[in-house]
């Protein structure tokens, strides 16, 4: 049993030594340095009438509130809630249709047009479009304060 174990063991290794020896000679014989692997630093895009995805949609301009998104409200549906004076400057508070209060200064501008001038009692709103067609004559929109009884 012991013979039989040592005999198994001698042919499992001159098995694995055949083995071993057969990769070795069939590897083909490098006649050179190893090919060296390229690095892709660039992205390449067929557009096949399709837009770039890569491309800068920006093309380098600066981002305004009205490029980013943000909805100005019209003047006509703006309710004037007050108005502040502070070192002689006046600031309107004005409300939204979403009802949304927001300050307003001379020269801030919404959808549809920008703030004339303030005063104590009255915002002056120049209307510069009317939906989203350019007027020919602006037309000043005036939002009053009155008193409450």
């Amino acid at each position: 049993m012991r013979k039989a174990a040592v005999l198994l063991l001698f042919i499992s290794i001159a098995g694995v030594a055949l083995l071993l020896a057969r990769q070795e000679t069939t590897a083909p014989p490098q006649t050179g340095p190893a090919p060296a692997l390229t690095v892709q630093t660039g992205f390449t895009y067929n557009t096949d009438g399709r837009r770039d995805p890569f491309k800068d949609l920006l093309a380098g301009r600066e981002l305004r509130k009205a490029e980013l998104g943000v909805n100005q409200p019209y003047i006509d549906d703006l309710v004037l809630s007050g108005i502040v004076k502070n070192k002689n400057v006046y600031t309107a508070l004005i409300g939204t249709a979403q009802g949304f209060p927001m300050f307003a200064k001379v020269g801030d501008k919404f959808a549809d047009g920008y703030v004339l001038s303030i005063n104590d009692t009255q915002v002056v709103l120049r209307k510069t479009h009317e939906r989203g067609i350019p007027l020919i004559r602006p037309r000043d929109v005036i939002k009053e304060i009155t008193e409450e009884l």
